[in-house]
């Protein structure tokens, strides 16, 4: 039999922690004397306690080891913890790595953030013909559906764009939805052609808008559509109309962020 001190010092767990596994019932002691009240325990306990901590390593709780220690010998129901476990971490490291991101993210922007300056100004863009695309998407983020349909429908036609060739998506909601969300792409075209399922060829009219070209990825467009209404506002303009981005160059161009070419525009008055 092993006085509690020795089996703490071959165990490697604290006295404190073996007590406490005493009280939660995870690991009781071979034996307590019951006049000097002396805690001791087998040597054929240590494998389990070894257990215990292995466990515990692995991220499990106290009332799960509790749990996973009385079916220890079944090895499939073993099998089952440890895979449920293995799916938490994963779910908790792409977590992470998505935050890690966010903060690398930031830090660049901190660093570029006394170069980053948004210069805004007033023009017109002319009446254009254009390939249109109205439609419903699930989140802002599948913009990338209504682009598809847009090639796809468009590609048999043998459409040439125009010179320039401008490229927008235009939100029509009038608050940020957190699904369904609804849009008008378009794009410039030459010549006539006729109307496919969901495409439209029409002209659309020109427009005064307050414009700010921005170069680098779109995690940065929050930052310049704030400074593109506070400059409105400043300059006693006022926004007639929903705004839209027109994409020089975009990811149809580039997978490299840092080349996207976005120019934000707000109708204005």
């Amino acid at each position: 039999m092993l006085r509690i001190g020795e089996f703490s010092k071959l165990s490697r767990v604290s006295i404190r922690m073996l007590r406490h596994y005493d009280d939660i019932g995870l690991l009781k002691p071979a034996l307590i004397d019951d006049f000097t009240g002396y805690r001791y325990y087998n040597p054929e306990q240590l494998p389990v306690i070894g257990r215990i901590t292995a466990l515990k390593d692995m991220g499990f709780t106290l009332a799960d080891i509790v749990k996973i220690l009385e079916i220890y010998e079944n090895r499939e129901e073993l099998d089952n913890y440890l895979v449920k476990r293995q799916l938490e971490l994963k779910k908790i490291s792409e977590k992470a790595e998505y935050q890690m991101r966010l903060l690398d993210t930031a830090r660049e922007r901190l660093r570029k953030e006394q170069d980053m300056s948004y210069n805004v100004s007033i023009k017109t863009i002319p009446e254009r013909y254009a390939a249109t695309v109205h439609m419903t998407i699930p989140h802002y983020e599948d913009e990338g559906l209504v682009w598809q349909i847009l090639n796809e429908e468009t590609a048999p036609l043998n459409v040439v764009p125009a010179e320039p060739c401008l490229v927008a998506a235009e939100y029509l909601d009038d608050e940020y939805k957190e699904k369904d969300v609804e849009l008008i792409a378009w794009k410039t075209v030459k010549g006539e052609y006729p109307d496919t399922e969901h495409v439209k060829f029409k002209t659309l009219p020109a427009v005064k808008v307050a414009s700010c070209m921005v170069k680098g990825g779109y995690d940065q467009m929050p930052d310049v559509y704030g400074a593109v209404i506070s400059w409105v506002n400043a300059n006693g303009y006022e926004c007639t109309g929903p705004m839209f981005n027109i994409y020089h160059v975009s990811p149809h161009e580039t997978q490299n962020p840092d080349e996207f070419v976005t120019e934000v525009c707000y109708a204005v008055k």
